[in-house]
């Protein structure tokens, strides 16, 4: 054990830094290469479905010479950039509530013989067990303060699900994201190192006992134990990173800290504000947000239950009009994060935006309809096809598009959920 905690000691001295302009890029970047930017993987989730009639382009135009519907009108000056792909789904999913429990998934919630939930890792999270390694979060999970069964999204602590399939956190909120990703933390640093030594001691003596306990257990409770020891590696893992990072100072925030109380399209505004200074900091090369409905509909002055609304199809009038603003609104706000992305310097001059894999989308079309899952992907530098409505074969796995943007951004994976394959009609 302690040669192990040597070595993560050693690892802290020769990990490879972020380039942050914080500790000094542009100091030597003129006696330097240029550094070539990391690619990046950002999903966008929303629950409650869309549109159905006013969203999707013409399935019978293929192709670039298409039309964007009235739901993706604000996104004609990007109309060359994003790609909306049709026609994919999660065979397994079943619940017509859950607009990113399992979206990015693919699980099937009655794998597990006499439970009625199991899930299993998330595709962002894939992507962060390899980009992740060297920055300072393997990855980030954004949430709006919104929150219960208003959301549209289902059960989850953010879209993100770990290897063991158990909810991963994130951050509630615009201040919450803020502070976790440049707060100062003003406790000395001996006291921080000392409070780390603690905590590994307790994780050792847990270990300890939990190895003892182990000896004479029936199947059944070993199953049990070893869910106990991956979520004890996990704790490790963390607990590492910590050790790596402690003595590298957090990056002066390229943005003002947001103000408390804002919702709807402000406070989805501000994350993706947020997600553009994690990129400009190199904190984190893998994002998700599962993005807020009620607060936008109450933003607007929108009177109808999130809810009611994904049922329009049932009574047309107020509810529909709620979809078709909504659908509106959220495309307005996509349009003017790709504006900051393309207009945001990486690196070595290009844009944020040429060097990102983005998904956006949900697994709910709408109502309870869970087939053709809503997605646009977009980011130029990674190999993906633009500017096309893509309409893939009926019943392509939503997976097969996840495991596609994964090897587009340099993550080896060999299967995602329940993919078949590369989705190739994505791919330049």
């Amino acid at each position: 054990m302690n040669n192990r905690r040597h070595f993560l000691q050693s690892a802290t001295s020769i990990i490879a830094l972020p380039v942050l302009e914080s500790l000094g890029f542009h100091r030597f970047a003129s006696a330097a290469p240029t550094a070539t930017p990391p690619k990046r993987l950002i999903f966008l989730g929303f629950g409650w479905g869309i549109t159905e009639t006013t969203w999707y382009p013409d399935i019978t135009k293929p192709g670039t010479e298409y039309e964007l519907p009235l739901g993706l009108k604000p996104l004609e000056r990007h109309k060359a950039d994003f790609s909306v792909v049709q026609g994919l789904w999660n065979k397994y999913s079943n619940e017509g509530h859950w607009g990113s429990t399992m979206w990015l998934t693919g699980a099937n919630r009655y794998a597990q013989p006499g439970q009625s939930f199991h899930n299993s890792i998330s595709a962002d999270q894939v992507a962060a067990g390899q980009l992740g390694l060297q920055t300072r979060f393997e990855s980030l999970q954004f949430n709006s303060s919104e929150s219960g069964d208003m959301s549209g999204h289902g059960p989850g602590l953010s879209m993100a699900w770990d290897v063991s399939g158990k909810p991963v956190g994130g951050q509630n909120g615009p201040v919450a994201a803020f502070h976790r990703l440049f707060a100062k933390d003003t406790t000395p640093l001996s006291q921080q190192k000392a409070m780390l030594a603690q905590k590994r001691s307790v994780l050792d003596a847990v270990l300890d006992n939990a190895k003892s306990l182990q000896r004479g257990l029936g199947k059944n409770d070993n199953a049990k134990l070893d869910e106990y020891f991956e979520g004890i590696r996990d704790i490790e893992t963390r607990l590492s990173k910590e050790e790596q990072w402690l003595e590298v100072p957090r990056p002066k925030a390229p943005i003002a800290e947001p103000q408390p109380g804002v919702n709807g399209k402000e406070e989805i505004r501000l994350i993706y504000d947020i997600m553009i200074a994690a990129m400009q900091t190199d904190s984190t090369r893998v994002m998700t947000f599962r993005q807020p409905v009620a607060t936008l509909l109450t933003a607007m002055d929108i009177k109808v239950h999130p809810h009611d609304m994904s049922h329009y199809h049932t009574t047309l009038g107020e509810k529909l009009d709620a979809s078709q603003r909504r659908d509106i609104a959220q495309s307005e706000l996509l349009a003017g994060f790709f504006d900051k992305l393309k207009a945001t310097k990486d690196a070595d001059g290009t844009s944020l935006f040429d060097h990102i894999a983005l998904a956006y989308g949900s697994n709910i079309r709408t109502g309870h309809e869970l087939s053709n899952c809503p997605t646009i992907i977009t980011g130029r530098g990674v190999g993906l096809k633009l500017g096309h409505n893509i309409v893939a074969s009926k019943g392509t796995p939503l997976c097969n598009a996840w495991l596609t943007l994964l090897h587009q951004v340099g993550v080896q994976a060999e299967r995602h959920g329940d993919s078949t394959g590369e989705l190739k009609e994505i791919l330049a």
